[in-house]
């Protein structure tokens, strides 16, 4: 909020406090107050992911918003908040979803409570407006056939294979932690009890099976990675936009997690009507729509229609019969916590023998 109460010129004064808070319940009030600002800057909100750069287009076009993104994991984005602090360079960020209470508890956020609040499902959001999932992602399985002969359509499947198996960095990555508990969930685990997944990695890294690259665009396209473990929106993405007909993208059919990402408005945003004003737009029809172009299930799919050419873009609903969202939030924050520590100890160790 110091934005707000910094000492300018009389004349120029276009934005003052009681505004700024009258923005919050006033579109017509935080729209002025955003464009006074001119810009919003975030973090782990690239253009190449969940098709932000089309959000960041219409911000731009409709409200004259210039933007810059830095691109860097959930657990990155809350260490950047907390150290940042009144010199905050971000004004939003985008994390996974055990990463939105972490960030309150911490004291990083300030709530904003867009229009449609009350499409979204109750299980996707905090009471308090400080975070809410805006599109959901299950993990998925991206294979290269051209090194890949054997798809896989399973875990199961993938213990019997011979290529590497590529999750990411599972101590700072909301996608890796996810798709260990994705793994977790077919192997019987649950939120609380993580030692199925452990066992079946510290499995990969003993045959020397565990990949270490980071699951990226450029590192896939590269023939760097021969599968991986990521969500289906990023799945999609890259295969299309790399060759559709070289990859192969499977929900694993014994388990997998549903899960999402939720904007987290910075406490100390040097912008804060703008990030507002983007949370805004990002839950309207026209945000969930670019949301869809990029591959994620947007959190107000039932009360939209899709176009039918984005629509075409996302893997058919049967696909998803044995994923499912996190039943115990409160058990996976604990464990998610823990996951960094247990990998090294349990998964890691194998592969330095």
């Amino acid at each position: 909020m110091k934005a707000f109460i910094a000492s300018v010129v009389a004349s120029a004064v276009v934005l003052t406090l009681p505004v700024a808070q009258a923005a919050d319940n006033d579109l017509a009030a935080l729209e002025k107050a955003a464009r006074s600002e001119g810009q919003v800057n975030s973090v782990g909100m690239p253009d190449s992911w969940a098709n932000w750069k089309e959000t960041w287009s219409d911000l731009n076009s409709k409200y004259g918003l210039k933007h810059s993104d830095t691109d860097m994991s959930s657990a990155q984005e809350l260490a950047k908040f907390d150290a940042e602090k009144d010199n905050a360079s971000a004004d939003i960020g985008d994390v996974g979803a055990a990463f939105g209470p972490i960030a309150v508890a911490k004291g990083l956020t300030q709530p904003y409570k867009p229009t449609h609040w009350d499409q979204i499902p109750a299980w996707a959001k905090d009471k308090e407006g400080h975070w809410a999932l805006a599109y959901t992602g299950t993990i998925a399985f991206l294979i290269d056939k051209q090194q890949v002969k054997d798809i896989p359509h399973s875990w199961a499947d993938l213990k019997k294979g011979k290529y590497v198996v590529t999750i990411g960095d599972v101590g700072v990555a909301a996608q890796a932690a996810n798709g260990v508990l994705a793994a977790n969930y077919a192997l019987g685990g649950d939120e609380k009890n993580l030692k199925p997944a452990l066992a079946f990695f510290a499995d990969l890294a003993k045959q020397g099976r565990l990949g270490v690259t980071d699951p990226v665009i450029a590192n896939i396209e590269k023939g760097e990675v021969q599968m991986s473990v990521v969500w289906d929106f990023n799945a999609l993405n890259y295969r299309d936009q790399i060759d559709k007909s070289r990859y192969e993208v499977v929900i694993p059919s014994d388990g997998s997690v549903t899960s999402g990402y939720t904007t987290l408005i910075n406490k100390y945003a040097k912008h804060p009507a703008a990030a507002k004003l983007t949370r805004e737009y990002i839950f309207s029809d026209q945000g969930q729509i670019n949301l869809a172009k990029g591959y994620a299930r947007p959190i107000r799919a039932e009360h939209l229609t899709l176009p039918a050419d984005v629509q075409a873009r996302l893997l058919p609903q049967s696909e998803y019969k044995n994923a499912r969202p996190v039943k115990d939030q409160a058990a996976w924050d604990k464990s998610s916590k823990m996951l960094p520590r247990l990998w090294q100890e349990n998964v890691i160790i194998n592969m330095q023998q």
